[in-house]
């Protein structure tokens, strides 16, 4: 029996959205997939009676409290005792549940992660990452996108190979390719980080490693399939991408490539390097993307992500 923690009062439109995200998930998880919602049951019950769903098809943890998103992160983690957040990350260090998925406060899901489940030995810095589409008609992933914005650079090649076992597992490229963001394909381009990083890069067995990639070619998917930057260049580029959907809708553009930046399609964004599958979802979500961020939560459980993660430091 797999077991998915859903916070179903994280998000700008919780519990609505969470809720109504998880009745479509429920007709597409596996027939031994348990769905778990942590929350103000009365509210939870509400919302499942309004869309004609038997809430009794979910286990639901009732909470009392809410981590808003205004909230201090680490603060209201451990003041909040019975948020939904606080306990959906106890219920998963304790193995109650074997993920947890939430679009609410970011940082007090990292925090979570932080203080319960812990990184996974080995690890120096976890990572938050993110799918984006190729004009290949694939989809390419890039790490990190904001947990880690000042990286040294053995960070850096660590993303490397972490980047590299979630595409392989999750997105089912074999031996992926893995670059570094740079502004020049010559080894000698960079600042001092990306300079050492690609030192120690560039004779690796541990991933496959395609050299420097500037980020005019990020898109094209000719030359990688993941790409490795610190968190703040990371989080330029995610934003970037995202800006390019909302243009091309504001101009009437119907594309379907442009229409494959839409964040629904995605899911989440998951935590790598901690000692459980967690997702971090938009705090805008709606049903559809709570729907893909369960659906990719029950994903990274099922094709054991941290057993992988852990069996890669291990070797």
């Amino acid at each position: 029996m797999v077991r998915i923690g859903i916070d179903a009062m994280g998000g700008d439109f919780a519990p609505k959205n969470i809720v109504l995200g998880a009745i479509q998930a429920y007709a597409r998880i596996q027939p031994k997939t348990r769905l778990v919602l942590f929350g103000d049951k009365s509210l939870i019950d509400a919302e499942c009676r309004e869309a004609g769903f038997d809430a009794a098809k979910f286990e639901i943890v009732h909470t009392s409290q809410v981590i808003g998103m205004g909230d201090h992160p680490a603060k209201a983690f451990q003041q909040k005792s019975d948020s939904s957040i606080t306990v959906g990350f106890h219920a998963l260090a304790n193995c109650k549940i074997d993920g947890f998925a939430s679009a609410g406060n970011t940082g007090a899901m990292l925090a979570g992660a932080m203080y319960t489940v812990k990184s996974i030995p080995g690890i120096i810095r976890p990572a938050i990452c993110s799918e984006y589409p190729l004009l290949t008609g694939k989809t390419a992933f890039l790490l990190d996108v904001g947990l880690n914005v000042d990286c040294k650079p053995d960070v850096l090649y660590q993303y490397g190979l972490l980047g590299s076992i979630y595409v392989k597992h999750m997105m089912g490229i074999d031996n992926p390719r893995v670059a570094l963001l740079n502004i020049g394909e010559e080894e000698e381009k960079g600042n001092l980080q990306t300079k050492e990083a690609f030192k120690m890069m560039q004779d690796t067995t541990d991933f496959n490693f395609a050299g420097n990639i500037e980020a005019n070619h990020i898109f094209s998917g000719e030359i990688a399939d993941v790409i490795v930057a610190d968190g703040f260049v990371g989080n330029v580029v995610l934003k970037q991408a995202e800006a390019m959907y909302v243009l091309a809708k504001e101009q009437g553009i119907d594309s379907e490539y442009f229409n494959r930046f839409n964040y629904e399609i995605y899911g989440g964004t998951p935590v790598l390097g901690v000692n459980a599958p967690i997702i971090i979802g938009h705090g805008i979500s709606s049903p559809t993307a709570i729907e893909n961020m369960i659906l990719q939560t029950e994903h990274a459980i099922k094709v054991r992500l941290v057993d992988k993660i852990t069996e890669a430091l291990d070797k």
